[in-house]
C-alpha cells in the first residue's frame, strides 16, 4: 500500500496579509467554525476590523451563549504587543471569551496565557491557537488549529461555583450533573466537543453551523430529559422548514422527533424527549448514556444537513 507524506506549508503562501487575506478568510462562517470546533465554543462572526477606541481589533463575534468574544490574528510568533492589544480590545467592550490565533506561542506567552485563566473568573476565557497549513502529495492545504493554552475545566468549574453561596439547591445539582455527565463522555470517548458545565438546566454542544446546536436539557420539576437542534436568529424559520422538508428522512434515523417552530417568537427547535429525574443521583449513568447515545446520533443524522442549507440571506 502506498502512504502519502504530510508536508507543512508556509503559512505566506496562502495569506501574504493578516489584515486583507487571513482576516477575511477567518470570518467566512465555513472557516470560523473550523476555530469553534476546535475550541469547543459556537462562534458567530459580528465583523471585522472593528474600531475599539483607536484600536481595531480583528475580529468580534460572539458566541451561543450571547458573550463576546474577541480574536486576534497574528502571523507570526507572539509578542508583548499582542498580548497588550488583546488585553485592551477585551476590556473595551467587555468581551469574555479571547483567542489569539498566531503561528508560534512562545513559553512566555503560553505561561502568561495560563496564568490569566487561573486568575479570571469561570465565565471568561483565554485560547492561545496555533495556526498551521498542512498537505499530502499535491493536495490542496488544509488549515490547522491547535490550542496551545486554554482555560481548565475543573479549575474553572470549582472557581466558578467555590464562593456562590447564592446558588440554589437546583443549581447546584444542574452543575454537579453536567460535570458528571462531561467526565462521563471523555472517560466513555467521544468526538463531540465538550464544554465547560455551568449551573443551568441545559448543556449546549456545537454542530458545525452558527445560530445552530445540540441542547441536552433537564427539567427537574416534570423529571423529564431531552435532546434538541436549537436553532437561533432571523433565519430559524426557514432553516427549521427546510429540516422539516426532510423530516421523513431524519425521523428514520433518530426516531419520532417534536418539531416546535415557536410561533411567538423568533428562535425554533427539533426535540425528543424522555422521562428522566437528574435529582436522583441514582440514575445518572443511564441519564448520561441516554445522553451520549443521543447527543451524538443528532450530531451525525442533523449535522451534514444543517451545513448545506442554503440561507442566501444570512
Amino acid at each position: 500500500m502506498s502512504l502519502g507524506q504530510i508536508e507543512k506549508i508556509d503559512i505566506r503562501s496562502q495569506w501574504k496579509n493578516e489584515e486583507y487575506d487571513f482576516t477575511p478568510w477567518l470570518a467566512k462562517e465555513s472557516n470560523i467554525q473550523i476555530l469553534a470546533e476546535e475550541i469547543g465554543l459556537d462562534l458567530e462572526v459580528e465583523d471585522t476590523e472593528v474600531y475599539i477606541g483607536s484600536y481595531k481589533a480583528d475580529i468580534v463575534a460572539v458566541d451561543g451563549e450571547g458573550r463576546k468574544v474577541i480574536i486576534e490574528n497574528q502571523l507570526t510568533k507572539t509578542d508583548h504587543k499582542h498580548l497588550g492589544q488583546l488585553i485592551t480590545y477585551a476590556s473595551g467592550i467587555e468581551a469574555k471569551i479571547v483567542v489569539w490565533i498566531c503561528t508560534e506561542v512562545t513559553d512566555e506567552h503560553r505561561q502568561a496565557i495560563d496564568w490569566l485563566n487561573e486568575v479570571t473568573t469561570e465565565d471568561v476565557a483565554f485560547f492561545a491557537c496555533e495556526i498551521q497549513l498542512w498537505k499530502i502529495g499535491e493536495s490542496e492545504p488544509a488549515p490547522k488549529f491547535d490550542v496551545i493554552s486554554s482555560p481548565n475545566d475543573w479549575q474553572k468549574t470549582v472557581k466558578g461555583s467555590a464562593p456562590k453561596g447564592a446558588l440554589s439547591e437546583t443549581k447546584k445539582i444542574h452543575l454537579e450533573f453536567w460535570n458528571s455527565f462531561k467526565e462521563f463522555m471523555t472517560d466513555s470517548g467521544t468526538d463531540l466537543r465538550l464544554k465547560t458545565p455551568r449551573a443551568q438546566h441545559w448543556y449546549s454542544i456545537a454542530v458545525g453551523r452558527s445560530k445552530f446546536q445540540i441542547g441536552l436539557t433537564t427539567n427537574t420539576q416534570s423529571k423529564r430529559i431531552g435532546c434538541e437542534i436549537y436553532i437561533r436568529g432571523k433565519n430559524a424559520k426557514k432553516a427549521f422548514s427546510l429540516l422539516q422538508a426532510q423530516k421523513d428522512v431524519i425521523e428514520s434515523d433518530l426516531g419520532k422527533l417534536e418539531w416546535q417552530e415557536l410561533p411567538e417568537g423568533q428562535d425554533c427547535r427539533i426535540i425528543q424527549y424522555r422521562d428522566g429525574d437528574s435529582k436522583n443521583k441514582h440514575t445518572w449513568p443511564e441519564l448520561h448514556q441516554w445522553f451520549k447515545d443521543r447527543a451524538e446520533a443528532f450530531y451525525n443524522g442533523f449535522s451534514p444537513a444543517i451545513k448545506k442549507l442554503n440561507l442566501n440571506d444570512e
